[in-house]
């Protein structure tokens, strides 16, 4: 089988959110302890085979082209103060990958967008990896391995599941699923945008990350007009899904989202908890302040 060794990061949201903070720093290099979380998906990619990630940004992301790249001036600086560690680690970042960045353009705009804009850089016959530079899994084994793995049993193109309370199901692209193959691979039959906590086909949510065959190519060139407007990731999913075959995984991990205020601290304090250099002071302020 064709193995998946490229991933489209799609990073040019404004992260309003977080407006004053995300005027100048993109939310994708908002913190999780030290690393900025585009560079968890970036590690957890490379873990699954990754080899060249494109990143599409917009106009105020300089800051993640210059995270990625070398910088021989501090790696110097660091060395000379016997720094080596911490030149070791700026060094291992930017050369994980070759790294590729491309500005979104086009309208209408959607989830999409960005993976149309890369388009030129996947050759015709390769599976690749899609991920959205906000949310992420928490996970003993790299979640892109897990969909990669989920890829290999069946052929076809594989979305990422994770289980929510049906009340929340306004907010993602709900699942409705059929065959199970084992493993926590379904084959998908449809996703319903937004549907509410009456109208949802399960709690079982979709969220962003894939692994696409070529097949996706054909519903995507068509830009169709979705939920909003817009052209959406979601509607092409389900038109493969209605005239071939796709399949959800479930994660075995916990999905955090840091496009939201709330889960973004969440997010910080479950990776704090588990740094050996400041779990047990942390778990002692945790337990003065909560007490």
């Amino acid at each position: 089988m064709k193995q998946p060794t490229k991933a489209i990061i799609c990073a040019a949201g404004l992260g309003t959110r977080f407006l004053p903070q995300t005027k100048a720093m993109p939310k994708e290099m908002l913190p999780l302890v030290n690393r900025p979380v585009i560079q968890v998906i970036v590690e957890q990619a490379v873990a699954a085979g990754v080899t060249e990630v494109i990143i599409v940004t917009g106009s105020t992301k300089r800051a993640i082209e210059d995270h990625f790249d070398r910088s021989d001036e501090l790696e110097n600086e660091l060395r000379q103060k016997g720094k080596d560690d911490k030149a070791d680690e700026i060094k291992r970042v930017a050369e994980m990958a070759n790294f590729v960045y491309l500005r979104q353009k086009g309208s209408p705009k959607g989830n999409a967008r960005p993976i149309l804009n890369a388009r030129h850089l996947i050759n015709d016959d390769e599976p690749f990896f899609v991920f959205f530079a906000d949310d992420f899994f928490r996970s003993e084994t790299p979640w892109p391995l897990q969909l990669k793995q989920a890829y290999e049993k069946t052929g076809k193109s594989v979305i990422s599941l994770t289980k929510i309370d049906k009340k929340d199901s306004d907010k993602y692209g709900m699942a409705a699923l059929q065959d199970d193959l084992g493993d926590g691979v379904f084959r998908l039959k449809t996703l319903i945008e937004k549907p509410g906590e009456k109208e949802t086909p399960s709690e079982f949510a979709s969220v962003g990350s894939y692994l696409l065959t070529p097949e996706i190519w054909k519903y995507l060139e068509q830009e169709k007009i979705g939920h909003g407007g817009e052209i959406g990731l979601s509607h092409s999913v389900n038109e493969l899904a209605e005239e071939g075959e796709v399949y959800g995984c479930f994660i075995d991990g916990v999905w955090h989202d840091t496009g939201d205020q709330l889960k973004y601290i969440e997010a910080v304090v479950d990776l704090a908890l588990e740094d050996p250099v400041i779990v047990e002071n942390l778990r002692a302020y945790l337990k003065e302040r909560l007490s």
